[in-house]
């Protein structure tokens, strides 16, 4: 047999072929790659100054810290129709590559269960980040009423001042009223940025049933302090202790069938303060988002500035938001049914 030498040219081609059989294949952006330089809309389903744009800006600002490229978020308020309008725009007009979240109220996810027309979108396709904490709404009166206990409040009629037809604060009057025989009368259409609470001081309004003890908590600390409220019912899943004997309505409730339909509206209220994406964001994105939000709520200066402005943090993965809506989009039609009636928005006399 007999060989020939290698020329220059022909080494160059052998070492030119070798380099290529070698080389890595070529790779989409990581996600570092793709975030670096950008900003992430955060859309916001609350008017500014309240309880969930709280909660969103300082989540904003510690987030994009744990995000892979460091992207800004810029907060863009869309308090139309209780929040529907944000959970919309995200679901069917957002760019599907992880630039737009939303900081969701926490009704929206069971809204199309419930059967609101203006809910569209199918909750169970958003990517889901997660929660800073849970939702544990009470009704409240003002100091200076007569009406002191769930018992009072059977007893007589009490004013409550409510926001949107499809808010906490005008949906919970009407099913303690249906499930506890309490008798609130709701007069809604209050600003429930500062709305609200105006209304209980000025004397327009009784009381309130339906807010989030954490959001009157972080808005009017002074309330608290001074004790100027009584609290009659808590709504949530495990009583707060430092509400101490203030029942909860799911012990007020002795017919299992009703215990049941409340339990499963009160799934809205272990939603808490969500965070989603899009729909077919890319998984590695997704899992980058929510990454950064589990890191956020360990991370120290976070902690630190939510205990300062008296936000409760007591947060979900996405993963788990994702079993609360398993559970509650495959809870039986009957109780789905009976839910949906005392949810959805009744007529209300507006404030004058």
């Amino acid at each position: 047999m007999q060989f020939f030498p290698i020329g220059i040219r022909g080494r160059m081609t052998a070492l030119a072929l070798l380099s290529l059989l070698a080389a890595p294949p070529a790779r989409a952006d990581s996600v570092e790659d793709f975030y670096r330089g950008k900003s992430i809309t955060m859309l916001v389903a609350s008017g500014a100054g309240g309880g969930y744009d709280a909660y969103a800006r300082v989540f904003a600002r510690y987030a994009q810290k744990h995000i892979p490229g460091n992207p800004g978020i810029v907060a863009k308020n869309m308090p139309a129709a209780a929040g529907l309008a944000a959970a919309s725009t995200l679901f069917n007009n957002a760019d599907k590559d992880g630039l737009t979240i939303a900081a969701l109220t926490n009704v929206v996810a069971l809204d199309p269960l419930f059967g609101n027309p203006a809910a569209r979108f199918d909750a169970q396709k958003f990517g889901w980040i997660g929660s800073i904490g849970k939702l544990q709404n009470v009704c409240a009166t003002w100091h200076t009423s007569p009406v002191k206990t769930i018992e009072d409040a059977r007893r007589r009629e009490v004013i409550v001042a409510g926001a949107g037809a499809s808010s906490n604060t005008a949906v919970v009057p009407k099913i303690i009223n249906e499930l506890l025989g309490t008798k609130f009368k709701l007069v809604s259409g209050y600003d429930p940025a500062g709305g609200l609470t105006l209304a209980v001081e000025s004397g327009e309004a009784e009381g309130i049933c339906g807010l989030s003890w954490s959001t009157m908590k972080a808005s009017r600390p002074d309330w608290i302090a001074s004790k100027k409220l009584n609290v009659l019912v808590q709504m949530s899943m495990e009583k707060l202790p430092e509400l101490g004997d203030v029942p909860s309505a799911l012990d007020l409730i002795s017919d299992p069938d009703k215990k049941k339909v409340l339990e499963l509206i009160l799934i809205r209220q272990e939603m808490g303060r969500p965070f989603a994406t899009s729909p077919g964001v890319p998984a590695d994105r997704l899992a980058a988002l929510r990454k950064a939000f589990d890191a956020t709520m360990k991370d120290p200066e976070f902690l630190a500035e939510a205990a300062k402005t008296q936000l409760e943090v007591e947060p979900l993965s996405g993963a788990q938001i994702e079993t609360f809506l398993a559970s509650a989009y495959g809870a039986p039609a009957a109780v789905v049914a009976q839910a949906a009636a005392l949810v959805e928005p009744a007529a209300a006399p507006k404030k004058p």
